[in-house]
């Protein structure tokens, strides 16, 4: 037999690989797709059935494929489902079949059929599915491929009296609701799974099971048929199921193993074998990658299949549960059903475009609905070709549209259907351009369309009296601005000038200028809107990259703004957008520089003007406060401040400055380094204290020490004390921070002094692999030195794809050249870094070294 089965496995390892090859290359295609599956399903059949005869297993057994194997959809790499189906009430009874069962299942596997199998009788499945809804799935779709057929027939009869549709239908829907939010609830991640994320083929294959379970249908069109979906509705899944199941095949071929994620790694991959290449579009001045072509296609797709899969669900919902609940009249045009937004006629639409915007409007004027009804969903559906241009100018939906921006709630709801059904791409034709457009900037994780409307959803929560204990001074700020509106809009438009060419942020700001003039806005909020969308980057980058303890980087920043309305909008949209790029991004420390960004700013609007004197002041006298309420010995303090100037009290917080006098007001000009950690006051992380004899490369060896134990820096106070000391502070990140807090502070304190005392070369920083996503959209690293305003010290800045131990190979090169740190902001954007450091040492004054310096850099950022 062995010989016999190493033939089989020869034989379908060249047929399986017959039909899979083609899905590597452009002739393969949608229409086709279903037709390679049933082949693969078949080949598979029929090996089963060769294998069964090599290993002499008795006909009493029937042979039956499930889950989709049972619906001859079967994937290159997928799972091989077998149920060995046997007579009787129980497996135990058996046992002289035993030997033949385990005989067959090693065959298989030995013939390269790596089978999932279960052995049970008709009792036992029944059983099982009533204990296990996937047990249930995978019975639903069973199908004989060998065996005894009177066996497998009453198996069949028994599982369907079995069957509870309704309790069926329920498990089901709640299953896929708890995927959806495992993945967020949106297909527009940018490495979606294609099967499991919302969209995917797992939402259709949801429709088909309830559906069958009911008795409507097994296939889009006995479910056309039976009055569930439309013809045009199921042509519509027909050809989206062949899409996404392509992509899949395609992934499984390209792969080589059971991958259906769309991961960066793949995408290009998978759109050049759909024959897709990258190119530059006619009038366009930005190439567009092949991936990003494909993303969009899939995208497009997956909207699609969530558009049909909410309304298909609900009909079968009705169908199960018929509501005889009275219809509520809203008005002439819409009814409360049970909640749901029910249009009064299917043709509604047709017959009344300015019912589209108005049914939008209605949701949120209405209190009691949640959603809208799949009679409502199907019609939106059908009136897509409505919304054209004369729509788009016509007077009454820009009226309309403008009130779902004004109303006093239910704009997050409000705008997310009108995404999901594509009306909001439709009327605003600039937002269509953005949906399921890629971002390849290492710090998003969704499309454009998909962040905006995170961002949206954030800035209207600090508009809601539930949310304050988010962001308490978000909120504050919110509840005494008169226009909230005006701030949704730029939420709208702040990106929808992304994947064009040249700057975002300007051709958004054209984008919401035309806006405001076709919906007729007054000048003053169209001018507050303008501005937000052009400089919605513009504070980030202040409080994340320059020295905001200097006078001059706060005076040119209020001098930029120019109002105290502007800085209030402008400091919402700024969280509201990080907050909604990524749940990696925003941290407690981010909000801590925008939030002492925005009061240092007010301060300057307010008419007073920075003195650095009466600040330095001020934050002494608190500072004093704070060490007396700690019982400090009088003036304790005095003989470290004595070595500080200006520029220490300026960069540092109240509390910080008397942490630092208590730790070390007996440890002034120790020979050693004193190291003190805590933890942050921000509410994340550590903050680690270094005061140690100044030397060229204590920065790097400090960075070395952090780099080795694996803690993130996220922000560095450098200062160099009259007395030639260091006293630094350190802002540190680490996900076993909250749970090994005490270990952490300890082993830094310990370690910290031996690294810096030590008298080593500095070690080379370690080798680690880069993410998948950094392997796939490589940044050009950016390295810039230029004098300060005062000539006195230089600003590097970094701007780089994010790895393991980069802050200690740039403090490596630094120490290498003789430069002190004077100041590092450490920003980590995803998995991306824009880092800035300002920087003295006499090399700096060579033209030829300080080339030197940046080359070296930027080798280093590219190896």
């Amino acid at each position: 037999m062995n010989i016999e089965l190493g033939a089989l496995r020869t034989a379908y390892r060249q047929d399986k690989a017959a039909l899979t090859d083609a899905l590597r290359t452009p002739a393969s295609s949608t229409r086709g797709i279903r037709s390679v599956l049933q082949k693969l399903s078949r080949l598979t059949d029929q090996h089963l059935c060769a294998i069964r005869a090599a290993s002499g297993l008795p006909a009493e057994v029937a042979l039956v494929a499930v889950g989709g194997y049972g619906r001859e959809q079967l994937f290159p790499a997928s799972d091989v489902d077998v149920l060995l189906l046997l007579p009787g009430h129980s497996t135990e009874g058996h046992a002289p079949l035993k030997e033949d069962l385990e005989r067959f299942i090693g065959a298989c596997w030995d013939a390269g059929l790596e089978i999932g199998s279960s052995v049970r009788t008709i009792s036992e499945c029944v059983a099982e599915a009533q204990n296990d809804v996937t047990v249930q799935t995978s019975l639903l779709e069973a199908r004989l491929i060998d065996g005894d057929a009177a066996l497998f027939a009453e198996f069949q009869r028994q599982y369907r009296a079995s069957l509870n549709p309704k309790a069926f239908f329920t498990a089901k829907t709640l299953e896929l609701r708890q995927r959806h939010i495992k993945h967020e609830g949106t297909p527009y991640s940018l490495e979606p799974n294609c099967k499991e994320s919302p969209g995917g083929l797992r939402d259709l294959h949801t429709i088909l099971w309830v559906a069958q379970a009911a008795g409507l249908g097994s296939n889009w069109r006995e479910l056309a048929a039976s009055g569930i979906a439309t013809e045009f509705e199921a042509t519509q899944l027909e050809r989206n199921e062949a899409t996404l199941s392509l992509i899949r095949a395609k992934l499984h071929a390209l792969s080589g193993r059971h991958e259906d994620r769309l991961i960066f790694d793949l995408q290009t991959a998978v759109a050049e074998s759909f024959g897709i290449q990258s190119h530059t579009p006619v009038g366009e001045t930005m190439p567009v990658r092949a991936s990003e072509v494909l993303m969009r296609r899939y995208y497009w797709a997956a909207k699609a299949v969530m558009q049909l899969q909410q309304i298909l669900l609900l009909n079968i919902e009705e169908h199960l549960y018929p509501n005889n609940a009275e219809l509520k009249r809203i008005d002439d045009r819409f009814f409360d059903k049970d909640g749901l937004i029910e249009v009064a006629s299917d043709d509604l639409y047709q017959k009344d475009p300015q019912a589209i915007l108005a049914t939008f409007l209605t949701y949120q004027k209405s209190p009691g609905l949640r959603d809208l009804s799949a009679r409502t969903l199907r019609a939106l559906y059908s009136a897509r070709d409505l919304m054209d241009n004369t729509f788009r100018q016509d007077p009454v939906n820009r009226d309309t549209f403008m009130q779902i921006l004004q109303e006093p709630r239910g704009q997050t709801h409000a705008f997310r259907l009108m995404n999901a059904t594509s009306v909001l791409g439709r009327y605003l034709w600039s937002f269509r351009r953005i949906v399921g457009q890629m971002q390849h900037d290492l710090f998003h994780v969704y499309t454009v369309d998909q962040h905006t409307l995170m961002v949206l959803r954030n800035m209207r929560r600090f508009f809601m009296a539930e949310h304050v204990h988010e962001y308490p001074l978000c909120s504050q700020l919110a509840s005494g601005w008169d226009k909230p509106w005006l701030l949704y809009l730029a939420a709208l438009f702040h990106d929808i000038g992304k994947g064009r060419g040249g700057d975002h942020s300007e051709i958004g700001a054209i984008e919401v200028r035309r806006f405001a003039r076709q919906h007729n806005m007054a000048a003053e909020d169209a001018e507050l809107v303008e501005f937000l969308v052009r400089e919605h980057l513009q504070m980030s980058t202040v409080a994340q990259k320059q020295d905001t303890s200097d006078p001059d980087v706060i005076r040119a920043f209020a001098e930029r703004v120019g109002t105290e309305r502007r800085l209030t909008a402008l400091y919402l949209l700024t969280v509201a957008d990080i907050r909604g790029t990524s749940p990696k991004v925003w941290n407690a420390w981010k909000g801590k520089l925008l939030e002492d960004l925005y009061h240092a700013t007010l301060r300057v609007l307010g008419g007073r003007a920075p003195d650095a004197a009466a600040l330095v002041e001020a934050r002494k006298r608190e500072a004093q406060v704070a060490l007396a309420l700690t019982a400090q010995p009088y003036e304790s303090h005095k003989a470290l401040w004595d070595t500080l100037d200006v520029s220490y009290f300026m960069r540092h917080e109240p509390a910080d400055i008397a942490w630092h006098a208590r730790q070390l007001s007996r440890h002034v000009g120790s020979p050693v380094p004193v190291v003190r950690a805590r933890q942050s006051l921000v509410g994340e992380g550590v903050q680690v204290l270094v005061y140690a004899p100044d030397q060229s490369d204590l920065f790097a060896r400090i960075c070395g020490y952090f780099d080795n134990a694996g803690l993130m820096v996220v922000d560095a106070r450098i200062h160099t004390a009259r007395n030639g000391y260091a006293l630094d502070t350190f802002q540190i990140a680490s996900e076993q921070l909250q749970m090994h807090y005490r270990e952490l502070t300890t082993l830094i304190e310990n370690g910290l002094p031996q690294a810096i005392l030590s008298k080593e070369p500095l070690p080379e920083p370690g080798k680690r692999r880069l993410s998948r996503r950094v392997r796939s959209f490589p940044m050009v690293p950016r390295v810039t030195l230029t004098p300060d305003d005062k000539a006195q010290s230089w600003l590097l800045n970094i701007s780089a794809s994010d790895r393991a131990g980069l802050l200690y190979s740039v403090a490596r090169i630094l120490a290498a050249h003789g430069l002190s740190v004077q100041l590092a902001k450490v920003s980590t954007l995803g998995e991306r870094v824009e880092d800035s450091f300002l920087v003295q040492g006499p090399r700096l004054n060579s033209n030829a070294q300080q080339l030197l310096i940046e080359t070296q850099l930027v080798q280093m950022l590219q190896e």
